[in-house]
């Protein structure tokens, strides 16, 4: 990856870190074909604290490990209609946090749904994308995990 004014390439799947969760490592799919990113909440629940509406929710950050979890709490930027890629709507949470992978880091919103049947754990949509190439016959370009967990 390169950075300030030099093109940044991604492979077609990477492991990036959302600090302002507390995850420090996720895998996700680059999908330009997702208007906005979508994180898997196994459970996601609205409440408000000190009169700015919140949402807190669970993350399962590996897939095949209902073990872990990692329990997040942010601000709601918006509930709003989304559809799938099989075109089914649900509405969903909005928040928005920052996504670092490599030396690239971003605020971006994210959709909290269910991903539990899906092989990815989190999609980067997108929105989320802009000024980066996307090298669809490479993965994980930035690196692979490592003692994350």
């Amino acid at each position: 990856m390169k950075t300030n004014n030099q093109a940044i390439t991604l492979g077609w799947r990477e492991w990036l870190a959302l600090p302002g969760l507390q995850i420090p490592a996720i895998k996700a799919k680059i999908d330009t074909g997702a208007r906005t990113s979508a994180l898997h909440a196994f459970f996601v629940e609205p409440f408000e604290k000190d009169n700015v509406p919140m949402v807190r929710f669970g993350v399962h950050p590996l897939q095949k490990r209902a073990d872990l979890e990692i329990i997040c709490e942010t601000p709601i930027k918006d509930y709003r209609p989304v559809s799938d890629s099989g075109g089914h709507r649900e509405m969903r949470y909005v928040i928005e946090t920052e996504f670092v992978l490599g030396a690239l880091s971003r605020r971006i919103e994210i959709t909290l749904t269910n991903r539990d049947n899906m092989k990815f754990r989190m999609l980067l949509g997108r929105t989320a994308l802009k000024g980066i190439t996307i090298s669809p016959d490479k993965s994980y370009l930035m690196g692979r995990l490592k003692n994350k967990y």
